[in-house]
C-alpha cells in the first residue's frame, strides 16, 4: 500500500518518517526500497542499517538542483561526518556533489570512493601535520583555516598553491542542543571576526595559500531559518570575496511534532539573504549533512525480551552502541513493529547495554510487540552509524542499500574476530 493511500492513518503517520517511497505489502509489512523488512532481517540479521539508495540520490539532486536554480554559481558539499561510509561517498560523488571531510579517515574513504579531490573540502579545528600532508598530496581542492596554527602548518607543508577559506565565528547561538551548536562566541571552531581580519591580512600576502573566501557553520538540527539569515549579516562586514561557504545545519523531522523548514524554504531564505549581502559574482557553497542522509536510513532490530513491571520494557538487540543520539543529545525517535505498522500501546523501547540510560525511546506506540518481532526505527541515517561503538563488546552493525526491491550489502557486520584483531598480546 502506498504512502498516499495511508495518509491520515496510524500507519501513514509513522511511514511519513521513513524514507520517501516506503510502503506496505499485502501483509501490512514495511517495504524499504522495495525490500520487505522480514526478508532483510532473515538475510542480514540485526541490528542492521538499511539505506534507501533512491531516497539518498533524490535528496542529493533536490539539494543540488535547488541551490543551482537559485544561485547558478554554487555547489553542494556534503558533510560526510553525518554518515561516513565509502558507499555513501560514492553515491554522493556520482550525483556530482562535493564532499566535506573533517579528518584523515573521512579523506581516505572519499578517495577510495573515487571522489574528485578538487571537490573535497577539508575541515577540522585540530588538523595534524599528517592530515594536512595527506590532503595536500591528494590534491584536496579547499582547506578551511580554523586557527593560526593551520596557517603555520600549511605554509610549511604546501609546495605549490593551496586554496583556503577562513572559518568565521558569527557569534550566533541557534536554538539547538548546546553540543550541536558551533557558531556562538565561545565556539571551539573558527576565528572571531576580529581575529579573522588578522588571518585574512596574513593570507593575502602568502605566496602559497590562496585565500578564496570565508566559511561559517552554526551547528546542527536547526529548526528555523532565522539563524542562517543572521549569520550572513554577521560576516558581510569582512568585505567581498570570491567564495562563501555557508555551512549546513538544517534540522530534520525525527518525530511527529517536528516541523523543520523544507529544503526549499531553507534555500530561499539563504539565497534571498545572500542577494542582499554578498557580491553577485561570488560562488556559494553549502554543506548539508544531517538533512542529506537522516531520513534515508532505517535501523532494524529484533525484540529479545519483554519485561512488565512499573512500566513495560521492550528490549531489543541493539541500543546505545548503534544509536548514541538519544544518550548524548536527548534526541527523540519513533518506531514501529515492522509487520504491524503504526498505532498500539505505549512501551519503553530499551537497548541491551549495561546502562540505565540505554533507553532508545521512552513512550513509543507499538502494536502488541512479541519476542522475535522486528522493530523498525526511522531517521537513523545521520550520526548513528557515525558514532557506533563496541560497548559491551557489541559488534557494529551491517549496512545494506536497498533500491527497486534489490538489497545490496555495503558494510558487513563486525565479527568477534574483529574485536580481537588489533590486540598485540
Amino acid at each position: 500500500m502506498s504512502p498516499l493511500h495511508l495518509k491520515n492513518t496510524p500507519e501513514g503517520q509513522i511511514i511519513s518518517l521513513f524514507p520517501s517511497g516506503t510502503s506496505l505489502n499485502e501483509k501490512n509489512e514495511l517495504l524499504l526500497g522495495g525490500c520487505s523488512a522480514s526478508e532483510l532481517v532473515s538475510t542480514f540479521g540485526t541490528p542492521t542499517f538499511i539505506i534507501d539508495e533512491s531516497a539518498l540520490r533524490e535528496r542529493a539532486r533536490r539539494y543540488q538542483d535547488g541551490l543551482q536554480s537559485r544561485w547558478p554559481n554554487s555547489d553542494v558539499i556534503w558533510a560526510s561526518k553525518s554518515l561516513p561510509l565509502t558507499s555513501v561517498f560514492r553515491v554522493i560523488g556520482e550525483e556530482g556533489l562535493g564532499i566535506d571531510v573533517a579528518g584523515g579517515g573521512e579523506l581516505v574513504m572519499a578517495l577510495a570512493a573515487e571522489v574528485n579531490p578538487s571537490k573535497i573540502v577539508m575541515h577540522g579545528n585540530a588538523k595534524t601535520d599528517d592530515e594536512i600532508e595527506m590532503a595536500v598530496k591528494a590534491g584536496v581542492g579547499t582547506i578551511v583555516i580554523d586557527n593560526f596554527d593551520d596557517i603555520d602548518r600549511l605554509e610549511r607543508i604546501v609546495t605549490g598553491e593551496q586554496a583556503v577559506l577562513v572559518r568565521i565565528i558569527p557569534g550566533i547561538l541557534p536554538d539547538t542542543h548546546l553540543a550541536n551548536a558551533t557558531g556562538q562566541d565561545d565556539s571551539k571552531f573558527g576565528l572571531s571576526i576580529s581575529s579573522a581580519k588578522d588571518a585574512i591580512e596574513r593570507l593575502r600576502v602568502s605566496k602559497k595559500l590562496r585565500l578564496d573566501g570565508l566559511h561559517l557553520h552554526l551547528g546542527s538540527q536547526i529548526m528555523s531559518t532565522e539563524p542562517f539569515i543572521k549569520s550572513l549579516e554577521a560576516i558581510a562586514s569582512l568585505g567581498e570575496f570570491a567564495v562563501y561557504d555557508l555551512g549546513g545545519g538544517l534540522g530534520v523531522r525525527y518525530t511527529y511534532k517536528d516541523n523543520p523548514p523544507s529544503i526549499e524554504e531553507y534555500l530561499d531564505a539563504l539565497i534571498d539573504t545572500a542577494r542582499k549581502y554578498l557580491p553577485p559574482t561570488a560562488k556559494i557553497l553549502i554543506e548539508p549533512g544531517r538533512s542529506m542522509v537522516a531520513d534515508t536510513a532505517v535501523t532494524l532490530y529484533q525484540v529479545v525480551t519483554i519485561k512488565r513491571s512499573l512500566r513495560t520494557f521492550v528490549a531489543i538487540d541493539g541500543g546505545m552502541a548503534d544509536n548514541l543520539e538519544v544518550s548524548l543529545y536527548g534526541q527523540r525517535f519513533e518506531a514501529t513493529v515492522a509487520n504491524r505498522v503504526g498505532g498500539g500501546d505505549l512501551y519503553s523501547l530499551v537497548g541491551r547495554h549495561c546502562e540505565s540510560g540505554d533507553i532508545l525511546i521512552d513512550g513509543v506506540k507499538l502494536q502488541d510487540p512479541k519476542v522475535g518481532d522486528i522493530i523498525a526505527v526511522p531517521v537513523t541515517g545521520a550520526y548513528c552509524l557515525t558514532m557506533a561503538n563496541n560497548y559491551n563488546g557489541a559488534r557494529r552493525p551491517a549496512v545494506v542499500f536497498c533500491r527497486d526491491g534489490v538489497a545490496r550489502p555495503v558494510v558487513r557486520r563486525e565479527t568477534y574476530e574483529d574485536l580481537l584483531a588489533r590486540d598485540i598480546n
